[in-house]
């Protein structure tokens, strides 16, 4: 389970010099002023003899679910003839409210996991970590990668993506769902993460405010949403909680769930890859799937496509090995499947007053829109019966 928020306040409370300098490669830094030359030669030279960053400075702050920066490097000469990185983009829990959202949903371990026990493992498209650490005493946590700005497109609702590059998503996702398909790792130290039930039920406790905020969102967005989803509002939640309860009877995997539109990224070979990897649980691929298609695509492109593409997905899971799905089986789990990331951004449209701000209004607005439609379109509400 994740730490209650009273613990990480507390945790945060008690730091005597938040900005304190780090200098060796397992710290954490605490805050990205804490970061200095000889804590980043630790971490990237430590396989270059005599290598060493010279200099560094900041890009601007991005700040969401985590606070993030471009770390601009320069080095000295046994370092750039290693060929080092330019550039680094890291990902950080700095304030108290970035903090209580990563530790009490348990995601900044998560994340840190993914790349130091999974990263290593795959072979589809993924950030290079340089550096990923949590520190269960502070909820501190760093992770370093390799930039790819201006190397990758980083889509948004604006993106319209062509079939080629759908196909490509859902190539990705069949990847990452059949290598962990019902392996006898999940949930072991080699696989430590959470059940997607179990995740969600200490998110609740920990956020027990979650579902009135989910609902304040819904009442935000109403006039996106369609006119007999808002009439059913109160239906809501009631199946949200039954799509979390069907994992308990479904195949298991690892799942990214968080897999919206803006947590991907396309190659310029027109490879689709995954990042944010915060939210990494052991659940049923269904959920991975329609989030990430709901949101991808135009509610145009999804009305015409989405049967093609969960019935490519079918198939390249046999092709890797796993027992062929039913359609129809498949089907009715996507439907159900639909509710927490509908959640997702209900809560994102409404945070709770310990959350920050973690996307912009007219995306949240367009990926409910793209989300409801879906909803009442395939009748989600009665996809339990």
């Amino acid at each position: 389970m994740g730490a209650s928020a009273e613990a990480i306040k507390a945790a945060y409370a008690a730091e005597v010099d938040h900005d304190r300098p780090v200098t060796q490669r397992h710290e954490v830094p605490t805050s990205y002023a804490a970061i200095t030359h000889q804590w980043l030669t630790a971490v990237l030279c430590a396989d270059i003899p005599g290598g060493a960053v010279t200099d560094f400075r900041f890009d601007e702050r991005d700040d969401g679910s985590s606070n993030r920066r471009r770390i601009f490097l320069s080095y000295n000469d046994a370092a750039r003839a290693a060929g080092l990185p330019a550039t680094v983009f890291c990902k950080a829990a700095e304030t108290l409210e970035n903090r209580i959202v990563l530790g009490v949903s348990d995601t900044a371990r998560a994340e840190s996991d993914f790349y130091n026990l999974v990263r290593p493992g795959i072979d589809f498209e993924a950030p290079t970590p340089r550096f990923a650490k949590f520190d269960p005493d502070s909820f501190a946590y760093l992770i370093m990668m390799d930039d790819m700005a201006g190397k990758v497109h980083f889509p948004d609702e604006r993106t319209t993506l062509t079939r080629n590059q759908a196909e490509a998503l859902v190539t990705t996702l069949s990847s990452l769902h059949s290598r962990f398909y019902e392996s006898p790792e999940l949930g072991s130290a080699t696989l430590p993460f959470k059940h997607w039930p179990v995740w969600w039920r200490d998110m609740m406790h920990g956020a027990p405010d979650f579902p009135d905020f989910c609902a304040k969102g819904v009442d935000a967005a109403a006039h996106v949403l369609p006119a007999g989803l808002v009439r059913r509002s109160s239906e809501i939640w009631d199946a949200t909680e039954r799509s979390v309860a069907r994992h308990l009877d479904l195949p298991r995997t690892l799942i990214h769930s968080d897999v919206h539109l803006k947590n991907w990224y396309i190659t310029p070979d027109d490879r689709l890859g995954l990042a944010d990897w915060q939210l990494t649980t052991i659940g049923h691929w269904s959920r991975d799937f329609i989030f990430s298609t709901l949101t991808a695509l135009t509610v145009e492109q999804r009305r015409a496509w989405l049967e093609d593409l969960l019935r490519l997905y079918i198939d390249l899971m046999a092709q890797k090995g796993v027992a062929k799905i039913d359609f129809d089986d498949a089907l009715r789990n996507v439907r159900q499947q639909m509710f927490t990331a509908f959640a997702f951004w209900t809560i994102t449209m409404r945070p709770t007053d310990d959350m920050p701000a973690m996307q912009p209004e007219h995306t949240t607005l367009e990926f409910l829109r793209r989300m409801g439609t879906a909803i009442d379109d395939y009748g989600a509400l009665d996809a339990f019966d």
